[in-house]
């Protein structure tokens, strides 16, 4: 059966996944600390010629493995807010998106697809989380789902209780604010098995897997 996953959701030690205020020169919101030993060369493998498989590098890789479509907030496809304005602005990513699937960015104005050479396709869906599942689950072709964040993405996800799968990084820094993970959630722990490990870069990576039943 598939099944609805989070991948290398960084998260500091103060419990934050993204800065307050996204610009064209800190999309992670201030918050780019996050991602300093991350190499996403190897979001679609290890196979990276003259490079160690290390631990960090073979868990980043699971990021694709079994994956039809992905959901998003807007914030992770870019800056702007309100109506989309008259402009080419396709994404962070340029012309190959590294998703190689369709993606689903939820928004509340609407937009048409875009599509890349690669297979990467952008559909702006104003929805709820169920809605936006069951209509990513139609683009998967019974594939797994990826829910890509940002942190208010995954908290509403978790929120309506449609998440089986969790790959949590603890990043050993603290930010001080930014957008927590966890507002509102309290025991969610409760539906779900963790497990941790650390890698010798110091980061963990946590495995949350569902329990209860839907």
């Amino acid at each position: 059966m598939a099944k609805v996953r989070v991948h290398n959701l960084f998260v500091s030690l103060d419990g934050y996944s993204a800065g307050e205020t996204i610009t064209i020169d800190q999309p992670i919101g201030g918050a780019e600390r996050l991602f300093g030993r991350f190499d996403g060369r190897f979001i679609h493998g290890v196979n990276v010629a003259d490079e160690p498989i290390t631990l960090d590098r073979a868990l980043t890789s699971t990021w694709g493995q079994g994956i039809g479509v992905e959901i998003m907030g807007r914030g992770k496809f870019g800056p702007q807010t309100g109506e989309w304005a008259d402009d080419d602005w396709r994404g962070w990513w340029g012309d190959e998106p590294p998703f190689r699937t369709p993606v689903v960015v939820l928004t509340h104005h609407r937009r048409d697809p875009i599509h890349f050479d690669n297979g990467t396709s952008f559909h702006f869906l104003d929805a709820t989380p169920e809605d936006a599942l069951a209509y990513a689950q139609d683009l998967a072709d019974g594939r797994d789902v990826r829910i890509g964040g940002g942190p208010s993405t995954v908290r509403q996800f978790l929120t309506a209780d449609l998440i089986d799968f969790m790959h949590l990084v603890t990043v050993p820094i603290t930010l001080g604010a930014g957008v927590s993970l966890w507002d509102g959630q309290a025991e969610v722990q409760d539906r779900f098995t963790i497990e941790s490990a650390t890698s010798a870069s110091g980061l963990t990576h946590h495995f949350w897997n569902r329990t209860n039943t839907k």
